[in-house]
């Protein structure tokens, strides 16, 4: 079943774009966001941050001149209300791997432009990466990887569809960029890779962000709002 708001490109369209933005999220909900942060912070904490990272997200993300997909889990949540009128599709699929790949297709299938994907744990992501990863998948690059520091990725770009980056990896280890690179690498794709940041994944990133934060990196009011509360019970 497919969940849209609003309707989807037409493809009497002129010309495509040089790249689309899909963003991976959950809906915020107690328990099933955050989880590594919540053990730290608690439940309620961590989705109280999590709504503020999809929310600041969402109004930085009008600056990018680039079609934009929301992908959501679970599927039956309603995560438009929190996006209005942004363009969201329920995910789908067993795991992480899965529904990457399935939301991937679903963009390449409504534009026939390469995709770029976020997630939400790094609100704070400098949105001149985007324009970079569009800029190499353009340029003649096959994929784009943001290197996050825990040994995942922020950011994975495709000029093309390609299931095979989304299987049989471990997903939530240390190994996941690296797995991914040989795969890419195996299939002889050309990679470009973008400067590494941080995901907010547990206290030590809730205080990277405060930092970040406070020296006026970049405005994030909700989560800004958010910190204080949720710094004070980490432990």
């Amino acid at each position: 079943m497919r969940r849209s708001t609003p309707s989807s490109p037409s493809s009497s369209d002129s010309a495509p774009p040089r790249a689309q933005l899909l963003v991976m999220a959950k809906y915020p909900s107690p328990g099933s966001v955050k989880t590594r942060l919540a053990s730290q912070i608690g439940e309620a904490a961590a989705c109280r941050l999590y709504d503020a990272f999809v929310r600041d997200l969402a109004d930085r993300l009008e600056a990018v001149e680039l079609p934009l997909t929301w992908a959501f889990w679970p599927p039956d949540a309603p995560f438009p209300s929190i996006v209005p009128g942004k363009r969201c599709v329920p995910q789908a699929g067993s795991d992480l791997g899965e529904r990457l790949e399935h939301a991937v297709a679903e963009c390449f299938r409504t534009i026939p432009a390469p995709v770029i994907v976020i997630g939400v744990d790094s609100p704070h992501l400098d949105l001149a990466w985007l324009r970079e990863a569009a800029d190499a998948l353009a340029g003649g690059a096959d994929g784009v990887f943001g290197p996050a520091e825990d040994g995942g990725y922020y950011l994975i770009g495709l000029r093309e569809p390609s299931s095979r980056i989304f299987r049989d990896v471990a997903w939530g280890s240390s190994g996941v960029l690296a797995a991914t690179l040989a795969k890419a690498r195996d299939a002889g794709m050309r990679v470009h890779l973008l400067q590494p940041t941080f995901d907010v994944d547990d206290a030590a990133g809730l205080r990277t962000l405060r930092d970040v934060l406070g020296r006026g990196e970049v405005q994030l009011p909700r989560t800004r709002a958010a910190l204080p509360d949720a710094l004070s019970r980490a432990r």
